[in-house]
């Protein structure tokens, strides 16, 4: 099952460090959060990757054509430079399988997932944001979203604060708003599965949102559940963010860490 995941934003309540990079590359305990990401659900099995790039995706393009030098000892031949002998695998990560994919310097995201359609093979995928990161059982989440045969799963994070608001019914989504004004008890964390059929929901025109109109239509369609997450969950959005979760790292307190 394909990961799609959104690289794309401009960052820019983190302009000290989006201004050089784009956010999913900020690091971490010295590795970029897209990097967390990706191993948590790879973590799970699920290590196919579709990155929807935009701003300054070279940076993220080059990071992964190079990854294996970087990050490993190799031995090189001069004078032929395709002999190239990588030692070891030092984190584990020979078989992902990664798109790096253009979609736009300027587009929404309903409009960034609308163009790698074509690499999304199956009738499901997941989703989710270049900047959050959890301790999250994708196992279960699957399960969870298996078992009620709705279009859409998002995984609800409490406490709430000022990301898409989720009212709920149970376990369904009754209504999606996306920053609202006043807080609710559960909040989008991003770590979504769909049904293939969400892509019908959205165009590739540039001003195509995923949160405002897409989301808010399937749930009032009764079609988008919440998968609660109990667990740690954060969200890099400002340099504080960034501080705090170097401090957990460093200290040895990264729950997200489950590999």
């Amino acid at each position: 099952m394909k990961v799609v995941i959104l690289c794309g934003g401009l960052g820019a309540r983190l302009r000290e460090e989006t201004e050089f990079r784009p956010k999913p590359m900020v690091e971490v305990g010295g590795k970029p959060i897209l990097w967390h990401i990706m191993k948590i659900y790879a973590h799970y099995g699920f290590n196919d990757f579709i990155l929807c790039l935009g701003y300054k995706g070279d940076i993220i393009k080059e990071y992964f054509y190079h990854y294996e030098l970087l990050n490993n000892d190799f031995t090189i031949t001069l004078g032929d430079s395709k002999n190239i002998t990588i030692h070891d695998d030092r984190y584990g990560e020979k078989d992902w399988r990664i798109t790096l994919a253009d979609t736009g310097a300027k587009a929404l995201k309903g409009a960034r997932i609308k163009r790698v359609e074509k690499y999304i093979d199956g009738d499901q995928f997941m989703l989710t944001y270049g900047d959050g990161i959890a301790d999250i059982h994708i196992p279960s989440l699957m399960a969870f979203h298996n078992s009620h045969g709705k279009l859409a799963t998002v995984t609800g994070v409490n406490p709430a604060s000022r990301f898409g608001e989720l009212k709920i019914n149970g376990n369904q989504v009754e209504s999606f708003s996306e920053k609202p004004q006043n807080s609710s008890e559960y909040i989008s964390g991003g770590f979504f599965v769909f049904n293939r059929r969400i892509l019908d929901y959205l165009s590739d025109e540039d001003n195509c949102d995923f949160e405002f109109g897409p989301l808010e239509k399937i749930a009032g369609e009764g079609q988008l559940m919440l998968y609660k997450q109990s667990g740690f969950w954060a969200c890099m959005d400002t340099i504080r963010d960034m501080e705090y979760l170097n401090k957990l790292w460093d200290q040895n307190k990264a729950e997200w860490k489950i590999w």
